[in-house]
């Protein structure tokens, strides 16, 4: 009799099937669950550069170009008119207060001067003639008045007689009405020509001052012809340098037309450019420094020019002290411009990451140095070396600083030697 074989349930197929199942999800749970997804990119080490966030002073500092310049700059402004007969002396040369530089001609201005002085020299001829006259004529006058004294005094006495005939019933009443009549109409012209003579004499008084007047005017009129003729002659209004002059013999030269500059040699200040991002932050009194010869020379802001060009505004600095020795007019220096007080920040070196991410995120490499991750960060204030760091970052972490521009998106880079 046949004994009858039973079936196992584990045998080996099923178990190969079962475990490669397991093997499957649990692929299958690693790779949903566990694996890192992140996009990744090979790169060698030597290529990057890896700088360590630190604690430390942030200095708030701007390094901007300066051009030195006279502390003073007196422009040559022509206040006259007309053509260049001579030029005594070349841009580039030294001159002293009051040295000639140039002559000019201009015969309109001469012939206005010599009718002024014409008309003026006519006026004190019509002045004094008046003042001969009216003194005629007051001579005159006093003669007149002299004259009716002596005819009053005369009639006076003939009505004085008359009066006392007339009472002794000597002469008719018509012979003593006709002596009163007549001395009292001599007294009434004498009171007439009193009066005349005043009004006479206060209008020889106006005719004079008028005349004065006029004579006055144009005698200012003449000074002011005369120092127009004098500004033909081109001096120099301070000593310095003629740095420049822009005229030849024979050209003619506009009123008001720029000819050159003086440059005032007693001081030195510079002139610089900056960015228009920093405009609400620059004020009068500023601190700054200037370096030469390995020596550092403070400088304050003193001037701000508000028109922009080209997006950039400019400023004038002054020495604060000394001025450097050596310097010299045009010459071109780095000025390190503060913005503020130093203090305590954690800081990122500046590199050219922050062209590609805005500063909003940097590469921090691990621990060991295998890779780099993505990290969201916040930047504050920047100078020359450092962006201050507000958050996403410590000390001691370590930033790739160069430029992100080969990386793509990629989220991780595995750093290779």
């Amino acid at each position: 009799m046949d004994k009858k074989i039973e079936k196992k349930y584990w045998n080996t197929k099923r178990i190969a099937i079962i475990g490669g199942a397991v093997m499957v999800i649990a692929l299958l749970a690693y790779n949903f669950l566990i694996a890192d997804h992140r996009s990744k990119l090979n790169v060698e080490t030597d290529k990057i550069t890896i700088s360590e966030v630190k604690n430390g002073s942030f200095d708030e500092f701007i390094i901007i170009q300066g051009v030195v310049q006279p502390l003073k700059t007196i422009q040559l402004d022509a206040i006259v008119g007309g053509y260049v007969t001579q030029k005594l002396v070349e841009g580039g040369n030294m001159v002293k207060e009051g040295d000639i530089i140039l002559r000019l001609e201009n015969q309109q201005l001469k012939l206005n001067f010599l009718q002024s002085e014409t008309e003026a020299s006519r006026l004190v001829n019509d002045l004094q003639n008046t003042r001969q006259r009216l003194k005629v004529e007051k001579f005159n006058l006093d003669k007149t008045l002299n004259d009716l004294d002596y005819r009053i005094a005369e009639f006076k006495d003939v009505h004085d007689r008359n009066k006392v005939l007339f009472n002794q019933k000597v002469i008719s009443d018509k012979e003593f009405t006709k002596s009163k009549i007549d001395y009292d109409k001599l007294v009434q012209e004498r009171s007439i020509e009193i009066q005349s003579q005043k009004y006479q004499e206060e209008n020889a008084e106006i005719q004079i001052k008028q005349l004065e007047g006029t004579l006055a005017r144009t005698q200012k009129n003449v000074d002011l012809w005369r120092q127009t003729l004098e500004n033909l002659v081109v001096k120099a209004p301070v000593s310095g340098l003629l740095s420049s002059i822009d005229v030849e013999i024979g050209s003619n030269i506009n009123q008001g037309q720029n000819i050159g500059q003086i440059d005032d040699m007693n001081g030195f200040k510079i002139r610089a450019e900056i960015d228009e991002h920093y405009i609400s932050r620059i004020f009068s009194g500023l601190e700054a420094k200037f370096d030469f010869v390995g020596k550092v020379y403070p400088m304050q802001v003193v001037k701000i020019y508000p028109e922009v060009k080209s997006g950039r505004f400019a400023v004038d600095m002054i020495f604060k002290k000394n001025t450097p020795n050596g310097i010299r007019r045009g010459q071109s220096s780095p000025i390190r411009l503060e913005l503020g007080q130093p203090g305590q920040a954690i800081l990122l070196p500046v590199g050219g990451f922050f062209s590609d991410t805005g500063g909003n995120w940097v590469y921090v490499v691990d621990k060991n140095n295998q890779r780099a991750e993505k990290r969201n960060i916040t930047l504050g204030r920047k100078n020359p070396q450092y962006y201050e760091v507000l958050d996403g970052l410590k000390p001691g972490d370590q930033v790739i600083t160069s430029s992100y521009g080969n990386f793509g998106e990629k989220e991780v880079l595995e750093l290779r030697n």
